[in-house]
């Protein structure tokens, strides 16, 4: 593939010390507008006894409040929009699976950035104004679909706003008699989309795909690897929450070696959820963000729940901007149970590397006389022969136990599921459920 130059030369590649002086401005300019019109920076900024005028250093940075997504829900619907209603041209929400949604307002301006970010990101993952782009997404008050869909324009490729209300069937028709080139979705989603080619009986070879852009949930490498191999692709992860902007706050270039962050428009740190101080360079941690371009819903220090670790290396393919590790975990699905913290994407990625099971699983955690118990769920592989040798499922559930035990030294009562038992529950089921008391 030839890989041409990034979409913005001029703002990718910048100079370090250009950039941080360009933050710097953004960011007070910035912090006056948040302390003017939004009454709980106000409040905050006051609290902390901040005073802007001193504000003369990105390090500095560290010294004002954080903002939470408590915060946020605490809001609704408006009270964080920096600008009058009139100026929001666009509204959408965070999907608000637990309390109430967090509402974020965009300006004409806050669009035009938008669409520059994720130009950029599609740009960067190889994307052309030759590509067919199929948008498998929800296009609904969460921002997915819209922030990919008026990138691809930008970048004048041919957008089919599939998203993800049209069945996988018909997705697959549409991706072979269109000629789709690229597919923007969930790892989950194109996952299911790849198994499903042989009962609609199309085959790879009617296929046009080259490119798939997946995010809005964490996927392994093993995942990845089993998307390539089934698609045929080259895989590319993105990352970007509703909050702070959606799809085109980082992602990866065609190297994968880290997801480009928008430092134009973001600053970024990463601190240890404890004790809230920055972690170094490489160090693992909770990403912060900084929104410093927005207009409508400005955002300081919003802390993301998203556990990463960031790499200031500059990156073989020139862009400069400070690269983050793909979404480990986060500080809020942290399981805790026998003494030990693990994150759902460890089984995951223990699962992806046993044959015979599928990457579907649930966890079930408990608590029997006081004593915790954990009960993983997982679906067997279609592809498995000798379904019905009861020796055959008990060496493989055994296995499962004790690769776990092995890597997360936690002992697990393994279930294993019949083929498509956890894929076919209605979306929204928790993979985690915790039944502990309190």
């Amino acid at each position: 593939m030839n890989h041409t130059l990034p979409y913005n030369p001029k703002c990718e590649m910048i100079a370090r010390e250009e950039l941080q002086q360009l933050q710097l401005e953004r960011l007070q300019s910035t912090l006056n507008r948040v302390y003017r019109s939004v009454a709980f920076y106000r409040t905050a900024f006051d609290a902390h006894k901040v005073n802007l005028e001193k504000l003369k250093d990105l390090r500095a940075l560290r010294e004002l409040p954080f903002t939470t997504k408590e915060d946020l829900q605490k809001s609704y619907p408006y009270d964080m929009f920096a600008v009058p209603l009139r100026d929001i041209v666009r509204i959408h929400t965070t999907s608000g699976t637990t309390g109430k949604p967090i509402v974020v307002g965009y300006t004409q301006n806050d669009l035009r950035s938008w669409r520059e970010c994720a130009a950029r990101l599609l740009t960067a993952a190889g994307v052309t104004e030759h590509d067919v782009v199929q948008i498998a997404l929800h296009y609904s008050l969460v921002a997915d679909g819209f922030g990919f869909h008026q990138g691809a324009e930008r970048l004048g490729a041919s957008v089919i706003p599939a998203s993800l209300a049209t069945s996988v069937a018909k997705q697959i028709v549409v991706m072979r008699d269109f000629k789709t080139t690229v597919l923007i979705s969930t790892p989950s989603h194109a996952l299911t989309i790849a198994a499903s080619l042989d009962e609609v009986q199309v085959h790879l070879e009617r296929l046009h795909l080259r490119l798939g852009l997946f995010g809005g949930e964490r996927w392994s490498d093993a995942v990845r690897r089993q998307l390539e191999q089934q698609l045929r692709i080259v895989s590319t992860d993105t990352y970007g929450p509703t909050e702070v902007l959606g799809p085109g706050v980082a992602g990866e270039c065609h190297l994968h070696q880290g997801l480009h962050l928008n430092e134009d428009h973001f600053i970024v740190e990463v601190i240890d959820p404890t004790t809230l101080e920055p972690v170094g360079p490489g160090e693992e941690g909770e990403l912060v963000l900084t929104t410093i371009t927005k207009e409508g819903f400005p955002l300081v220090r919003y802390r993301t729940s998203d556990v990463t670790r960031l790499d200031p290396a500059p990156c073989p393919c020139g862009r400069t901007f400070v690269r983050m590790a793909r979404v480990m975990g986060r500080t809020d699905d942290l399981i805790l149970v026998q003494g030990v913290g693990f994150f759902p994407s460890q089984i995951e990625e223990i699962l992806a590397g046993i044959d015979g099971v599928s990457p579907y699983f649930q966890i079930l955690v408990d608590q029997d006389r006081g004593v915790e118990t954990i009960e993983v769920r997982v679906e067997i592989s279609d592809r498995i022969p000798f379904l019905d040798e009861v020796k055959t499922i008990e060496t493989l559930r055994q296995q499962v136990a004790k690769r776990i035990k092995a890597v997360l030294d936690i002992d697990p009562k393994v279930t294993l599921l019949e083929p498509k038992s956890l894929q076919s529950l209605p979306a929204g089921t928790p993979r985690i459920v915790d039944r502990r008391p309190g």
